[in-house]
């Protein structure tokens, strides 16, 4: 065998799938054993492979897991020719107490062929222990029939993608909570799949921007929500939706937030119409509201247009409830923020500010109680008395922002 011929092939499956050699190698390895099975050993056996990088030469082992009595079930050979006549013959048989076994349902069925008890591996290895795996060295072969060239082919790029499915989970796994860029790639049942380089993320129909259009080519951000390693299931999940996202863009526009400097508290949304976010200074000298703006806003601006033109309301957050609850109210100007209890509060504001401060629908004040975790009720300061209609929101835990901040 080539060594340097097939090293370079490794090495350049390795680059394009973005995967170590080794696991290449390891691969191929169980491709050949599989092969070396199919041609040469038993179905029940557990076969390995190791390739010498150096010479080129093949070893093969049997392996057999060091077992107790109490840890296996013993099958008489009889009941077993009995059971497989009632369930349909030997390979459905098989199926069945594989998945009882991995369900847990009934003990490992001992098996000679990959099983030895603790007392009869202590004849061969003294220091054996339970749970052990022993290797047993066979007879190296090099031709193998087409059945068993075929498995290997198949196991090898099996083994490869899974590998590959691998190595993206796990450089993905260490951006959930961030930000990537991708390319809109196609649309199935109202579902967007984004090309992200390596991987193929999948931002599910209610995590878009209402009103947003999406088109195939559109290079755009996303927020990476979760990764999954089901592999029965999209592994890289999407959102343009979520509020965190709102988080992640000020951290990329606004410096002294990705610094630490400014902090975003809470921030309460609702995707494609309105969000808000309150906001800290860890530094006296540092305005938060004001870098959060940015000069003639356009920081805000900034993050305004990569959500279609959602409007935001930068709040500055406070430890005193009633100054935090009368900012959460902006744009409207508020008199009075009064505190009435049980983690409610009632605001008052001038007559003309009072649509502004209920909000259309409703929307502003619903978001303040958001923002906030309190139940507001807002009211005319020259008619304190009387419930405005929509003027009433009940209180909702905030989101929480994971900001560089923390």
């Amino acid at each position: 065998m080539n060594i340097k011929e097939l090293s370079a092939a490794v090495q350049q499956i390795a680059t394009e799938k973005g995967i170590s050699a080794e696991r290449v190698f390891a691969a191929i390895e169980a491709s050949i054993a599989a092969a070396y099975k199919k041609e040469y050993r038993k179905r029940g056996e557990v076969i390995r492979a190791k390739f010498d990088t150096k010479t080129g030469g093949l070893k093969f082992w049997q392996v057999k897991a060091v077992v107790d009595p109490s840890e296996v079930r013993i099958v008489e050979e009889e009941e077993e020719t009995e059971a497989e006549g009632k369930t349909g013959g030997r390979e459905r048989f098989e199926k069945r107490e594989e998945r009882e076994e991995e369900e847990g349902e009934v003990l490992p069925r001992y098996n000679p062929d990959r099983h030895i008890f603790l007392d009869e591996a202590k004849e061969i290895k003294k220091d054996a222990v339970l749970g052990e795996e022993l290797e047993f060295p066979l007879e190296s072969h090099s031709d193998f029939g087409r059945i068993a060239a075929q498995t290997a082919k198949q196991v090898v790029l099996q083994n490869i993608r899974d590998a590959e499915r691998a190595s993206v989970q796990e450089e993905f796994a260490g951006r959930q909570g961030e930000i990537v860029s991708g390319v809109v790639q196609r649309f199935d049942r109202g579902n967007v799949y984004v090309d992200l380089g390596r991987a193929i993320g999948i931002m599910f129909h209610g995590d878009g921007i209402p009103g947003e259009h999406y088109r195939v080519g559109d290079r755009m951000r996303f927020y990476v929500s979760s990764v999954q390693q089901d592999v029965r299931h999209p592994g890289i999940v999407l959102s343009r939706a979520h509020p965190k996202f709102v988080v992640k863009l000020f951290e990329l526009e606004v410096p002294e937030i990705a610094d630490g400097v400014v902090e975003i508290k809470q921030v309460a949304r609702e995707p494609g119409s309105r969000s808000k976010i309150a906001v800290a200074s860890k530094e006296e000298s540092v305005d938060p509201v004001g870098s959060a703006v940015g000069q003639r806003g356009t920081r805000v601006m900034a993050v305004t247009n990569e959500l279609g033109n959602e409007k935001i309301d930068i709040i500055e957050w406070s430890e005193d409830p009633a100054k935090f609850i009368a900012n959460s109210i902006s744009p409207a100007k508020t008199k009075l923020a009064e505190i009435l209890g049980h983690h409610e509060a009632r605001v008052l504001v001038p007559e003309d500010q009072l649509s502004l401060a209920i909000g259309k629908g409703g929307q502003n004040v619903r978001l303040a109680a958001k923002l906030t975790g309190w139940k507001i009720d807002v009211r005319s300061q020259s008619n304190p008395e009387e419930v405005q209609e929509g003027g009433v929101a009940v209180a909702a835990e905030p989101e929480e922002p994971q900001s560089a901040a923390k």
